[in-house]
């Protein structure tokens, strides 16, 4: 709660996330005609074994660092890989000031002892985090955008669906990704207030 809007700015958040072929999950409305519910312009399709990608991201208060298609089933291997990979390159790229901290959640393969070896090793500076707290990640909220701006296209398969995430992340405003930290605070605040219970971030 103490630290300032600057301290804020100097973190790399990261986390996974599962984008589906078909949209984001949340209840679709239309108009219809009596009747007509069951035509297949008034229904969604679902998607058999696994119709989406999961891709891992990060961001800075300076935009979108990589996001990357997680191919392999994610382990510590493969999750070390990726930062090897991905995070030291978008920390370059979006030019992050020494000192700058690493964010991740305290999932089994971030918390591992050879995860916590190689972050040592490589010197970084790991933020604390509490656990069971989605809802103090600002990445959340770039994962609903990026959601969002894939369902308006509508990609038609897996291939098309990772070219697209990978598009749409690349557009994302750097003050949307500004804005989402300089409110850090603000969050924390309603976290709080809410004794931990969802808030409207």
């Amino acid at each position: 709660m103490d630290d300032t809007a600057e301290d804020w700015e100097n973190v790399m958040w990261s986390d996974e996330t599962k984008v589906e072929l078909f949209g984001i999950n949340s209840t679709r409305r239309v108009w219809r005609k009596k009747n007509t519910e069951l035509h297949p312009k008034n229904t969604i399709p679902t998607v058999k074994h696994g119709g989406g990608n999961m891709l891992w991201g990060c961001f800075s208060a300076k935009g979108t660092g990589r996001l990357i298609h997680v191919k392999d089933r994610m382990n510590g291997a493969v999750y070390r890989e990726i930062l090897s990979q991905n995070l030291l390159p978008s920390v370059r790229t979006l030019k992050m000031k020494r000192g700058w901290v690493f964010q991740h959640d305290n999932d089994p393969k971030h918390t591992a002892r050879a995860t916590k070896e190689w972050l040592r090793k490589k010197h970084l500076k790991v933020l604390e985090w509490p656990s069971q707290s989605p809802d103090l990640n600002p990445i959340e909220n770039l994962w609903r955008e990026l959601k969002v701006r894939v369902a308006r296209r509508q990609p038609q398969n897996i291939t098309a669906l990772e070219k697209i995430c990978m598009e749409e992340w690349a557009k994302i405003p750097a003050t949307v990704c500004a804005n989402l930290v300089k409110t850090y605070s603000k969050r924390l605040t309603s976290v709080i207030a809410n004794k931990g219970y969802v808030t409207k971030y």
